[in-house]
């Protein structure tokens, strides 16, 4: 499963988030950076390759790191699931250490700057995150999916917050208010994919994505697909 093409002139078939059923799982989030190199490679293809390789995680990632010049500024984590083995999650951006690492089990924040970067609206997602998690034992797999969904839409803005004036510089301080919400709704320019992932003890996979239809914000179309891994 994937979701969010990439439907740039040139670049088109990339993809920012995917599972497959070998349990290989990935995603990518750009860096915000004000000035973007149009004929750097196409980031979106990162995540597709990984879920074609036959390469471990890490192994993946350090291949990618290699060529992490040649890209404008990204965040890709990558997985391998496996409930008798265990899963093998590692993290790398392009804009920070030149080495991937393997993650803890733990929750994470991952924005548009590196793994964790305590942006306001990144540490509020992650409370909210935690707060339904909590109670995630006592509710059905559909209420627990739209929880999730409830925290992805959250506009709230989490203000002020000088580190992401800082990356973002000028260009980002016309729309500060929007973008320093977990989700940013501005003209042109916003939200538009909602993906919930949920893997279960017994490899049971349930991908939830609510997607935007004709740029209009009231009108979306969920959909649900589910499997099992092979492993």
């Amino acid at each position: 499963m994937r979701t969010g093409l990439d439907m740039e002139e040139g670049k088109e078939g990339g993809t920012w988030l995917g599972i497959s059923k070998k349990g290989k799982m990935a995603a990518l989030t750009n860096y915000m950076q004000p000035k973007i190199d149009k004929n750097a490679k196409a980031r979106g293809a990162l995540v597709t390759n990984f879920l074609t390789s036959d390469l471990d995680s890490f192994s993946y990632l350090r291949k990618v790191a290699l060529e992490g010049h040649l890209y404008n500024g990204f965040n890709l984590i990558a997985a391998d699931l496996n409930t008798t083995k265990g899963d093998v999650i590692c993290y790398y951006g392009n804009k920070g250490e030149p080495e991937p690492i393997f993650l803890n089990p733990g929750v994470y924040g991952l924005s548009n700057s590196l793994l964790d970067t305590p942006w306001k609206k990144l540490q509020y997602g992650k409370q909210l995150f935690t707060d339904v998690i909590k109670q995630s034992q006592d509710l059905t797999k559909e209420d627990l999916v739209k929880e999730l969904i409830k925290v992805m839409n959250n506009q709230e803005p989490q203000l002020p917050d000088p580190a992401i004036e800082d990356q973002g510089k000028d260009y980002i301080r016309p729309i500060l208010n929007k973008y320093a919400a977990v989700c940013v709704r501005g003209p042109g320019y916003g939200t538009r994919t909602n993906t919930v992932i949920l893997v279960d003890a017994e490899g049971q996979v349930t991908f939830t994505e609510r997607t935007m239809l004709d740029a209009d914000i009231n009108q979306w179309k969920t959909s649900t697909y589910q499997f099992k891994l092979q492993t």
